[in-house]
């Protein structure tokens, strides 16, 4: 193929486009990591809603909040986190991008005060998410800057609370029908490590409090040791996890990743006074992931089951449900998925590898409602939530031109 024709290809045309803006890039990376958005406790949202929006308007794109409303009387909730909105080209089929500004907490401050180290940006959040947030936002650009015309329109969700559950943010949505009308598909910029994420395995959290009564060491025989009891609640549930964890699931998992369900046991766990006081109360979690075969409110009623049974067996205790996710799984020959695969291919050369992810995704708000939805992102999960979160600038500028060549095969509209 002559020079100029293989330099003249969309992918080309964009990626160039693209590589010439990575300082820019990178200073909006920046700044996005120094405001620090860490979950929990849910800081500083609104301080990032105004800055991102104060960058999407000086580029020139159409930026608005997506405001739920309260029930009753209609009225915006004002004490709900922002969730924000870009979009570019007209009509009603809507080709969605999704991403999450709050981050995990930091290990220490300087995490959020970010550092360019040639093509890497660290700092908390850089890897998952904000650094898919700027592809996200480039791809935008990138479309309108190189002629691209859509047959219909891309819009660019961003919501908060996503490492918690999501509940006031594309649960909120989802529940009031704000998005994902008109889908024709959706992609979620989390760090995926070079595949493709088309399913994701549910989610169950809970935290159990078993309870006792005080007493002295000397006097243990006039307490109730909760610790002792809690052992008896674990046993139990030891037995669930051996039967849940025989279960597999078909979907590819990857290398370095099991197809077997998961329950996990204290996670977190603690409780008690001093070493010489007989425990009153303790306190474990369970983290129970299922696979997409298996059924959420089924697995959520059988551990539900296991901590009824301990307490007709007169075990005092009582448990919160931390979190509850459903699985989700996308056909990779949708459209939205081959228009992805070759995509991939044509901007990296490489074949696109279709994976679960071992957690939990926003992929499933938008699958409920029978959008072809896919996760595929500039980070490396290994290094997110980490003590030395970074992302790769180069991932970020080969990520936009991804996403930017897929909606253009989804429309079936080519750069101009």
């Amino acid at each position: 193929m002559p020079a100029k024709a293989h330099e003249d290809r969309p992918a080309e045309r964009l990626l160039r486009w693209l590589r010439e803006r990575e300082d820019e890039m990178a200073a909006l990376l920046a700044d996005l990591v120094s405001v620090p958005t860490e979950n929990p406790p849910g800081r500083y949202y609104q301080e990032f809603a105004e800055l991102f929006e104060s960058h999407a308007t000086r580029l020139g794109l159409r930026c608005e909040r997506l405001e739920p409303r309260l029930r009753r009387s209609g009225a915006v909730a004002h004490d709900t986190p922002p969730c924000i909105s870009v979009s570019y080209g007209e009509g009603k089929r809507t080709f969605y991008f999704h991403g999450h500004y709050d981050v995990v907490p930091a290990q220490y401050e300087k995490q959020f005060k970010p550092q360019r180290k040639e093509h890497f940006v660290f700092g908390r959040g850089a890897c998952d998410m904000k650094g898919g947030i700027v592809s996200m936002l480039y791809t935008i650009l990138a479309l309108r800057e190189c002629g691209v015309e859509l047959d219909g329109k891309v819009q660019l969700i961003l919501v908060p609370d996503e490492e918690t559950g999501g509940a006031r943010g594309s649960a909120k949505l989802a529940e009031q029908g704000i998005w994902g009308r008109n889908g024709v598909g959706m992609l979620l910029a989390e760090p995926t490590s070079g595949v493709v994420w088309n399913a994701n395995r549910g989610a169950i959290s809970l935290r159990v409090q078993v309870f006792g009564k005080s007493a002295h060491v000397g006097l243990q025989h006039q307490g109730e040791n909760a610790f002792e009891r809690m052992h008896t609640v674990v046993q139990r549930l030891q037995e669930l996890k051996r039967e849940v964890e025989q279960r597999t699931t078909s979907a590819n998992t990857g290398a370095g990743q099991s197809p077997h369900s998961i329950l996990m046991l204290g996670g977190q766990s603690g409780g008690g006074t001093n070493f010489n006081v007989v425990p009153e109360s303790c306190w474990f979690t369970i983290d129970r992931r299922i696979n997409p075969e298996e059924n959420l409110g089924e697995e959520k009623a059988k551990l539900i089951d296991a901590l009824k049974e301990c307490q007709r067996q007169g075990v005092p205790l009582e448990w919160e449900i931390l979190q509850g996710g459903n699985s989700a799984s996308t056909n990779q020959e949708e459209s939205t998925g081959r228009a992805l695969a070759q995509a991939i291919q044509e901007v990296t050369g490489k074949s696109a590898s279709f994976e679960l992810c071992p957690g939990l995704l926003e992929t499933r708000f938008y699958a409920a409602q029978g959008i072809p939805s896919y996760a595929y992102g500039p980070g490396l999960l290994s290094v997110a939530h980490g003590p030395n979160e970074y992302v790769d600038l180069r991932r970020v500028t080969e990520c936009a031109a991804i996403y930017a060549l897929t909606a253009a095969k989804l429309f079936e509209k080519s750069v101009s």
